[in-house]
């Protein structure tokens, strides 16, 4: 309540990017100062024994973590963790430095608990990120994730060579590489996920990734869209299987405004760029219980998209989600947010007929008989 208050109070009267930043600032500060930092995390990231997560070869806290978009280049890893979250995804990460897009572009749809987001990858570049993460002195056992994208200047026909550049430069870091196909604000990036450019796109991380990092393997994920076809997500999904990869985020924003129920502004409902929240909910939860059924468990399957409460985290999981992401939520419930999110998760884990978190991922698709 207290942050519902001050959210009305400071950041709605606020540029959203703006309080965005201010926001980041203040997470910042707090992790820098040894007795806060503490305290904070003692309050709001407690850990549960019955909520451990092991994906993508990985150990976590917990299945709950923060999705790329909020921390571009890898500024904020200790101090999103000391909020709660079981891993932070940072990135979108290009192969060169670039601003984004022009400003504003950034919208809050208070009324749907939305956002519209058109930045285009604002980042500091492959390599002034890797340097940051090379540097970096962990204060909190964190899961890293690195999203990595296309530099907007670079033709489609040599897209590949820039992702590559990307992960020589960051998979050394990264506890699981991202190719990001599926953001609406590069001109022409959600062309690469048809399968016919998608697969070599992918071969290529791989190989660079082993190349650069040959004493162990970075699990690879691609994240894709809501807005695919049923028969694209399945044509996806077929090739994660055919070429081994680790995982699949699902979903991005959408660009779709038809038929999602929008209450804010139509000013503001027809901003371009791509929708992120509570009205992505439905179709992100059709799409990944769609991957659970043609991959089962042979691909980890991340949810993200409308993500608010413990409930669509476990429905989430329910529907073939190991891990669980969120974003959007975060601007509008707060601090408190990753640990409510847990509680409940706990409160839903003890109240169910799965002894760990494990056995309930996918039940859902499994009863109704419709896995791989």
């Amino acid at each position: 309540m207290i942050y519902k208050l001050f959210f009305r109070l400071v950041f709605q009267r606020m540029d959203p990017e703006q309080a965005h930043h201010l926001a980041f600032r203040w997470i910042r500060l707090a992790v820098r100062i040894p007795v806060l930092r503490t305290f904070v995390a003692a309050v709001l990231a407690p850990r549960r024994k019955e909520l451990r997560t092991e994906a993508l070869g990985l150990r976590m806290h917990g299945p709950f973590g923060l999705a790329a978009g909020f921390d571009k280049n890898a500024v904020a890893i200790d101090g999103m963790s000391m909020l709660g979250f079981d891993h932070v995804e940072i990135g979108t990460v290009t192969g060169e430095p670039q601003p984004g897009n022009p400003k504003k572009r950034l919208f809050r749809l208070v009324a749907d608990r939305a956002l519209i987001n058109r930045m285009g990858f604002n980042n500091e570049g492959s390599l002034a990120v890797a340097a940051r993460l090379a540097s970096r002195t962990p204060v909190f056992r964190t899961v890293v994730g690195v999203n990595i994208g296309k530099t907007k200047v670079v033709p489609e026909e040599e897209a590949v060579g820039d992702y590559v550049k990307s992960t020589e430069r960051l998979a050394p870091y990264a506890d699981y590489l991202v190719v990001n196909v599926s953001s609406p604000n590069t001109p022409g990036l959600r062309d690469l996920q048809a399968t016919e450019t998608l697969r070599p796109l992918l071969s290529a991380v791989r190989e660079a990734a082993d190349r650069v990092v040959p004493d162990r393997r970075v699990p690879l994920l691609v994240k894709i869209a809501p807005d695919l076809a049923d028969e694209d997500v399945d044509a996806v999904a077929d090739l994660a299987v055919e070429l081994g990869l680790d995982g699949i985020i699902a979903t991005n924003t959408t660009i779709a405004r038809e038929g999602l129920g929008l209450a804010s502004a139509p000013s503001l409902v027809k901003e371009t760029g791509g929708l992120s929240g509570a009205p992505l909910k439905a179709r992100s939860l059709e799409v990944l219980r769609r991957l659970y059924a043609r991959v089962g468990d042979r691909v980890t399957l991340v949810g993200v998209g409308g993500v608010e409460t413990a409930e669509d985290a476990w429905q989430r999981i329910l529907a073939g989600a190991t891990l669980v992401q969120g974003y959007s939520a975060f601007v509008y419930q707060g601090p408190f947010w990753s640990r409510a999110v847990h509680q409940g998760l706990a409160a839903r884990l003890r109240d169910s007929p799965y002894a760990t978190l494990a056995d309930a991922v996918g039940a859902d698709v499994k009863k109704a008989g419709t896995t791989a």
